[in-house]
């Protein structure tokens, strides 16, 4: 399988574009029933065009870099369907499969749907790890039609609600992967909205966008287009 190459660059991108569209604060209730007092939408972002294509990009850098061989790669519907495509579609040969939340009623009655190729090492991903649940989901359905698992992957793990527990002891002995934290998002979010202190002069930095001369160093590097 032939991997592309991606850019550091393409990980930091992706980490400002989450906190800048997903990440909101506020009082919400979570899919476990719990609440919070945040909440990371990360569809406004894999569903972004710019956002598609560095998920892509990011997802496939990590599972190339990790030696796992994948011949596939899917999750439940609907978090995984953005990260699958995009997937799929940046790395030009790695096939995609959704797993639907139940068996549909009709026509093939399948459960699996895109690549079904029994014994194949795929990677079962999701956008937010709370509990786990739709991967061990996922992964419970992907080794019931005959998949292997070579990884798991969220793109955001609130490290909460025994979430990364309950993935990593269903999909053992494959390994359990975060692209970012929850408190990676939040720390960036609070970058681009921490308007307490004064700007200061950058001093003759680059901004760290488009490498432009900064003119603010509070709370990033950032040119008079991107300094807000």
């Amino acid at each position: 399988m032939i991997w592309l190459s991606f850019m550091v660059s393409s990980r930091q991108d992706l980490l400002r574009l989450l906190a800048h569209r997903s990440f909101k604060l506020g009082e919400f209730k979570l899919s476990s029933g719990a609440t919070s007092d945040y909440y990371i939408d990360c569809r406004t972002t894999t569903l972004d065009a710019k956002g598609a294509r560095l998920t892509g990009e990011v997802f496939a850098e990590e599972i190339g870099k990790r030696g796992w061989k994948a011949q596939a790669i899917g999750g439940l519907t609907m978090g995984a369907d953005p990260i699958v495509v995009a997937v799929a579609v940046v790395t030009g040969d790695l096939p995609g499969f959704l797993v639907r939340k139940a068996e549909k009623q009709h026509g093939t009655a399948q459960r699996i749907e895109g690549f079904r190729q029994k014994g194949a090492r795929v990677v079962i991903v999701d956008d937010v790890c709370t509990t786990g649940a739709s991967t061990v989901q996922a992964v419970a359905a992907a080794r019931e039609f005959g998949f292997e698992i070579a990884g798991a992957m969220c793109l955001v793990e609130r490290e909460e609600a025994k979430g990364r527990i309950n993935v990593e002891k269903a999909a053992s002995p494959a390994p359990f992967v975060s692209i970012f934290t929850a408190n990676e998002v939040r720390a960036e979010h609070r970058m681009q909205t921490d308007d307490t202190e004064p700007v200061l002069s950058a001093g003759g930095a680059a901004c760290e966008i488009c490498a432009a001369p900064a003119v603010t160093n509070n709370p990033r590097n950032r040119c008079a287009a991107h300094k807000m």
